[in-house]
């Protein structure tokens, strides 16, 4: 049996190394719909890229960064889409099948 001492801690920012690593992750929180989940990928996806580029893409302070993505937070959808938008991700609509 492994001991604790003998794991690894997992990254997922190690994880999240091409856009289609990051269009995959986000995809998949967005479907689940979970805010507080979409925010911390955000997040995970932004130290991936390096918060200091996504700042300044953004046009936010990177101490305003730091707090609209992390845990427990509540950005404004504004915020959220200036973080996609210098991640090169849009928010699209997409129609449902009906089940």
């Amino acid at each position: 049996m492994t001991s604790i001492k003998e794991l690894t801690n997992f990254d997922m920012t190690e994880q999240l190394r091409t856009d289609e690593d990051i269009a995959t992750y986000l995809s998949m929180v967005l479907e689940d719909g979970d805010t507080d989940e979409l925010i911390h990928a955000l997040g995970h996806i932004a130290k991936a890229r390096g918060m200091t580029q996504i700042a300044k893409d953004s046009g936010l302070g990177r101490e305003s960064l730091y707090k609209a993505l992390r845990s427990g937070s509540r950005p404004q959808f504004d915020t959220i889409v200036k973080v996609l938008k210098s991640l090169n991700f849009d928010l699209k609509a997409v129609i449902h099948s009906q089940k």
